[in-house]
């Protein structure tokens, strides 16, 4: 299948962002006189948006609604201070979307940070590049497995969804393209191992950004 429009999940696919969101709720937590967690335990926390990322950073005793509230409240303002530090595009990435954008392949970007962040962030790591939509989670669209966001996309682009290539690094993200209909690309060099991405219903993984490039004829 040669697909004529990609949509693209941003952290742990096309940006490493780890050590930034690692170092940013450690701090906030350690503000809060409980322990941080490692990179690895990130990868597993994130991906489901801010108050999720807050509910698995803190010990299970302390999941208190209101101290939930309070810790989304810090880590906005913490990762907005150093979301940036170490933050990189993973290597091939801006190689893989300018042959994309050179190709006229339509390209979007959904993610579940907040919106205010992704928008950001895609500003700052790929200027010169033209999305179709930049959408981050906020009030306007549930959170991602709900296909809601992906299918505005299809709808706006007067696309089929059937025409979509859609790649992200979690369960999450194949949840999302299997309920949109979309094809689901699982990237290994994210957040997730292949195994889950592969549980959760990808149609293939790929090892390399440059790999994405076969699935568009005009690339």
């Amino acid at each position: 299948m040669n697909y004529i429009a990609a949509i693209f999940d941003l952290d742990g696919t096309l940006l490493n962002t780890i050590d930034d969101i690692r170092d940013s709720m450690n701090a906030v937590l350690g503000r809060r006189g409980f322990a941080g967690h490692s990179v690895e335990s990130y990868k597993f926390f994130v991906g489901d948006g801010m108050k999720n990322l807050a509910v698995r950073a803190l010990p299970e005793n302390a999941r208190r609604p209101e101290l939930i509230d309070e810790i989304v409240i810090e880590m906005d303002r913490e990762y907005g201070k150093n979301c940036d530090n170490k933050t990189a595009p993973y290597p091939g990435i801006i190689e893989m979307l300018g042959t994309l954008a050179e190709a006229n392949v339509r390209i979007s970007i959904l993610s579940n940070k907040p919106h205010i962040f992704t928008e950001a962030m895609v500003g700052r790591y790929f200027k010169g590049f033209k999305f179709e939509h930049v959408i981050g989670a906020s009030d306007r669209f549930e959170k991602k497995p709900d296909p809601a966001a992906a299918l505005y996309i299809a709808r706006d682009l007067d696309i089929p969804v059937s025409q979509f290539f859609y790649a992200g690094d979690t369960d999450t993200d194949m949840a999302t393209a299997r309920n949109a209909k979309m094809f689901a690309a699982g990237v290994s060099w994210g957040f997730r191992p292949e195994r889950e991405l592969k549980e959760a219903g990808a149609d293939v993984i790929i090892g390399r950004p440059e790999q994405i490039l076969k699935f568009f004829a005009s690339a």
